[in-house]
């Protein structure tokens, strides 16, 4: 637990610094192309987290996942002591301590909530983490509304650019975030690859992600952010509907890196737009709100789209695995105790144990448990494809095309140097 708090306050203090410093460092055309590299390689190196962590699960012990990241670490402190300016636009406005004591427990107990929603004989639990969470966010809000010097600006929060763009990147990297956690089951439970080979499937999206960055950076130049977010959801639109369609037993490879290659791409393309149009919405001296936005995109994107998923995914494979239950010969159904069938309708690893108690019936046990997990993948995918179709949907609707983004923009930038609210134009102010 000590060793999460400290690793989570690390993260905590060290990712929202690095796009804010890009905001304090670069305008225009390099803000841009920066935004974007620091996008794609961020998003690769979530996406290569598997491979490596297979890879030393099978040559070392369980430790070494974590102490992999300690040169890495020392490297980005050395890198930082040599390249990064010690004074940068800096304010003398006091820290909202209090707001942020809040905001901590809306967001932890908001994300624990979601995260034991699906646990069996956690709904008490579940109920109460929610009532913390939404007394938690009415006292942030309220806070922030009164305080002199609020730790997040409603006002700059409200502002259109900036909250679709938020909305936006949380329902994108979701999208990353919910295909890893289904698809690296699917490959491992289906199909049977070892971690390490699971890990190394992700490796088209890790690319792709990469490569789309520079290209998006381009697309928002030229295009405009709305255009570049909706190219990106097509993506990863596509990508769902070959998981939805092409995913199943005995799938060749080449269709589960298609699909990955699809998410990746499309998040390499609009991660870039959501994360520029957060740094481009706000004042200098408020970079640390939306490089905190942006990270909370990742973060609580995808705890939201994780959790839904999986609970999806555990609910369409109990419902099936229930009916194959039922529809067992009669002559097997007194095998079938209440134990029995508890362990096999709790998950795919549950219907392993069980079939080891049953070796004359491992192969039947073995078939049902992988229809079943394609029935509740199907569930899953599905959702992934609203969520995607209803985050584009926003974008569209709401977010302005690229000329009516200057001139909103430009409005902004007025008013954060001015300080005259007439700049930005009345209709924006929702």
């Amino acid at each position: 637990m000590l060793a999460r708090v400290l690793g989570g306050l690390s993260a905590g203090m060290a990712f929202p610094t690095t796009l804010a410093l890009i905001t304090a460092l670069w305008s225009g055309p390099a803000r841009t192309k920066s935004i974007a590299l620091w996008s794609g390689i961020g998003g690769g190196i979530s996406a290569l987290g598997p491979l490596v962590a297979g890879w030393l699960l099978l040559h070392f012990w369980w430790g070494s996942v974590f102490l992999v990241t300690l040169p890495l670490a020392a490297l980005a402190l050395v890198l930082a002591v040599v390249l990064v300016p010690a004074h940068v636009n800096e304010n003398t406005e006091p820290v909202d301590n209090l707001g942020g004591f809040l905001s901590v427990v809306f967001v932890a107990a908001l994300v624990l909530a979601i995260n034991f929603a699906p646990v069996a004989g956690e709904q008490t639990l579940t109920r109460w983490l929610a009532a913390i969470a939404v007394v938690a966010g009415a006292a942030f809000v309220i806070r922030q509304g009164r305080t002199r010097f609020p730790l997040y600006d409603l006002h700059v929060a409200s502002r259109r650019v900036f909250w679709v763009a938020a909305v936006a990147g949380m329902v994108v990297f979701g999208t990353l975030m919910g295909a890893m956690f289904v698809g690296q089951q699917f490959l491992q439970n289906v199909l049977g690859y070892s971690s390490l080979a699971s890990g190394a499937a992700i490796l088209p999206a890790a690319f792709l992600m990469v490569l789309a960055a520079p290209i998006s950076a381009r697309l928002v130049d030229r295009r405009g952010a709305r255009f570049t977010l909706l190219t990106g959801y097509l993506f990863c639109l596509l990508g769902f509907i070959v998981m939805l369609t092409l995913w199943a037993e005995g799938t060749p490879y080449w269709q589960v890196a298609l699909a990955y290659a699809l998410v990746g791409a499309g998040v390499g393309l609009a991660g870039t737009p959501a994360s520029h149009s957060l740094t481009g919405s706000v004042p200098v001296h408020r970079a640390g709100m939306a490089s905190g936005t942006a990270d909370l995109q990742r973060d609580l994107g995808g705890a939201i789209m994780q959790s839904i998923l999986g609970a999806l995914l555990t609910a369409g494979y109990v419902a099936a695995a229930g009916k194959a239950i039922a529809g067992a010969p009669s002559s097997e159904q007194a095998l079938i105790t209440s134990n029995v069938a508890a362990q096999l309708e709790k998950s795919f690893a549950g219907a392993i144990d069980i079939e080891k108690q049953f070796p004359q019936y491992a192969g039947r046990i073995t078939a049902a448990a992988k229809q079943s997990f394609l029935a509740g993948a199907d569930w899953a995918y599905l959702t992934g494809i609203i969520a995607v179709l209803a985050g584009a949907a926003i974008v569209f609707f709401l977010f302005p095309r690229k000329t009516e983004e200057e001139r909103l923009l430009a409005g902004y930038h007025a008013e954060d140097t001015t300080g005259r609210t007439a700049a930005v134009p009345a209709t924006d102010q929702r």
